[in-house]
């Protein structure tokens, strides 16, 4: 699952001070990214901040030369309103976004792999920020690609206005990801304790109760499996408020295994159940994540 790791930082070399000297004096800040690692890409979303903490380099060539130059600049770029009858029009692919709030003032520049998922992020946490977006979507999505391409849009920004845009600032923690704190639910008070209801319908009830309950190997905040792994992924970065059940814990789920195949006449792991009704697993969950529609499944 995707966390913030306030550890790792990757430092960036500015080509030229004339796009900083508006903003800071000497000595040259530099860019400080705050990544979160994961181990699908589709889930991953990288949110830059600036920190003008003094750092010796070596110039390296003007970043400017690995800048696809197919890359459409901030300036030239169209804003697309935030709302369910345009999300559509917002790519699932990967590249680097900038958000407008409602006055059409920039508040934060990004990157990510699937910027539609990420902008339906920020829009559930922070509607009153993230109000239209730009985006512009990045042909060859490595590591480096990306992160060039935010520079860019960050470069021509602070070129034009002489700051950097709020949620960019250091420290500032609005957009970025929190590491996800929700425990996983338990279905029996432990193994050794008779039920006085069959598991099959603890299940039922479960389902029911719950918006969104996902079924998966290992925890939510450690998965046992790429594919639970994967899910959890695609659940976190759509914002989704859900429950997990490890299928793999015997002490507090014995038997779910098994009974919940036949509940839901579904052989695999992960099951993600939404209003009672089983949506899918891996396969189904990553392929309507990347169409968008699953997201507009969580946003009816």
């Amino acid at each position: 699952m995707a966390a913030i790791n306030p550890s790792i930082s990757l430092h960036h070399r500015i080509s030229s001070s004339s796009t900083i000297s508006a903003f800071v004096s000497p000595p040259k800040p530099l860019l400080h990214l705050h990544t979160f690692s994961s181990h699908f890409s589709h889930s991953v979303s990288f949110s830059p901040s600036i920190c003008t903490t003094p750092f010796r380099f070596r110039r390296s060539r003007s970043f400017s030369t690995v800048v696809s130059s197919s890359l459409r600049k901030l300036s030239e770029s169209e804003p697309v309103p935030v709302t369910t009858e345009t999300e559509a029009l917002i790519p699932s692919e990967s590249g680097v976004y900038a958000v407008y709030d409602s006055k059409n003032e920039l508040q934060f520049i990004g990157l990510s792999r699937n910027i539609a998922a990420t902008v339906a992020t920020h829009q559930k946490r922070v509607p009153e920020l993230c109000v239209s977006v730009k985006v512009a979507t990045v042909d060859e999505p490595d590591r480096a690609s990306l992160t060039n391409a935010w520079k860019s849009w960050m470069e021509e920004h602070i070129s034009g206005t002489g700051k950097v845009p709020p949620g960019n600032e250091s420290g500032n923690i609005t957009w970025l990801r929190q590491q996800q704190k929700k425990s996983d639910l338990r279905l029996t008070p432990g193994r050794h304790v008779q039920l006085t209801v069959p598991l099959e319908e603890l299940i039922d009830r479960l389902v029911k109760e719950n918006e969104v309950v996902a079924f998966i190997k290992g925890s939510r905040n450690a998965p046992q499996c790429g594919f639970s792994q994967r899910v959890v992924g695609i659940l976190e970065a759509l914002g989704v408020d859900y429950e997990s059940l490890d299928v793999l814990d015997e002490e507090y789920n014995s038997g779910l295994r098994e009974t919940l195949k036949k509940y839901s006449n579904w052989p695999t792991f992960p099951q993600v159940f939404v209003k009672g009704e089983l949506l899918g697993g891996c396969d189904i969950i990553s392929s309507m994540a990347e169409s968008g529609e699953l997201a507009k499944v969580f946003q009816k």
